[in-house]
């Protein structure tokens, strides 16, 4: 069943145009993030979905019901904002219960969802403190929560996680995957952060210019980028990106490149198949094998320009045709800079991009 529908939904500010006849389907209980840079329109199609702003063009269904023109109170949604948003005059009872009481529910109700709400985000000890006495991690817990107490199904998360340092952002993360296994409610929650996206997402949109390039799991949008923007988007470190051609060479097809000639035989083309030509050929650094022998269908000779720890991994920079390429090494293995090495990697694994247009070939 369909909980949030976004039909034909057009935003423009002036001649701007922010979102361009953008649809989106979201089936209840699920969770789906909607990534991109800053200025992609990720934020702006939270707000609208909300009822924050109102669409040039469209509609939008929630349950069923069309909310297009709905003010935001009445959409049956919960919302967490990147700034807290706390009273902070009031206590993290009071916050919570501030806008169930604005709503007229009873004093029995509104403590039965409070002490709901302060049990699964565990802040039962905080109730009577005021946010000036919260950590950051406690106060996005008190506004999770003030969304929650609302009992709604749709809730609504934009950029929630990105005033936090990098270790409450890892632990608010499982929180809030908790959080939707606990309560099976649609999420719709904005990042730019992919590791957020990937990590929490039943199902990522990915966007760039007010239009969603990809809209998938994380893993299929991770191993099947539709085009170049969402290869380069989707992954840490990025993906590696050799400018090129693609030729047919004794009957089969290759990508040649300044010295490498890479084969292309158990590469699945799409529905148009191989088309001599410009093109880019993209391979992920965890993809890429290290002084593995000549078991791999396609290998070469350089040499490390730059090494990089990580901890349990390091990356290695080297050139390959000329251009900037990264592995993705155990650090037990990790080479130093000037080593001479072999790389190696099946192009089965690879992504191969027009190179005019950057979609998947």
């Amino acid at each position: 069943m369909t909980s949030v529908l976004v039909k034909d939904v057009s935003l423009n500010f002036g001649a701007v145009e922010v979102l361009k006849s953008l649809n989106l389907d979201v089936t209840e209980g699920e969770f789906i993030v909607l990534l991109g840079p800053s200025g992609c329109g990720k934020s702006t199609l939270l707000n609208c979905i909300a009822g924050l702003l109102d669409v040039s063009a469209g509609q939008i269904f929630i349950n069923g019901k069309n909310v297009t023109w709905e003010e935001p109170k009445d959409r049956g949604i919960g919302m967490v904002f990147q700034s807290y948003a706390l009273y902070p005059q009031m206590s993290v009872e009071g916050n919570l219960s501030f806008g169930l009481k604005n709503a007229g529910l009873p004093k029995d109700e509104i403590a039965r969802r409070i002490a709901r709400a302060a049990s699964i985000l565990q802040i039962e000890p905080l109730l009577k403190r005021r946010p000036a006495a919260l950590s950051g991690g406690q106060r996005q817990r008190v506004a999770i929560g003030r969304a929650l107490v609302r009992d709604v199904d749709v809730f609504l998360f934009d950029e929630p996680l990105s005033n936090l340092d990098a270790k409450l952002r890892s632990e608010l993360r499982v929180e809030i995957k908790r959080l939707h296994q606990k309560l099976g409610n649609t999420m719709i929650y904005v990042t730019h952060d992919q590791i957020e996206a990937m990590t929490l997402a039943d199902r990522i949109a990915v966007m760039k210019g007010g239009l969603i390039q990809q809209l998938d799991a994380p893993q299929a949008i991770y191993g099947k980028p539709v085009n170049r923007f969402v290869a380069g988007f989707i992954g840490s470190p990025g993906m590696n990106f050799l400018e090129g051609r693609l030729e047919p060479r004794d009957g089969q097809p290759r990508f040649v490149a300044d010295g490498l000639d890479i084969p292309l035989a158990t590469y699945a083309f799409d529905a148009a198949g191989f088309r001599p030509g410009p093109a880019v050929f993209g391979m992920r650094p965890e993809h890429v094998g290290l002084n593995s022998g000549t078991g791999w269908p396609f290998s070469s000779a350089t040499t490390v320009e730059v090494v990089e720890p990580m901890g349990s991994d390091t990356l290695v920079w080297a050139r390959l045709a000329s251009q900037n390429f990264t592995v993705r090494v155990s650090s037990e293995r990790a080479p130093t800079v000037g080593d001479q090495i072999v790389i190696g990697f099946d192009p089965l694994r690879a992504s191969l991009f027009d190179a005019d247009t950057g979609v998947r070939l």
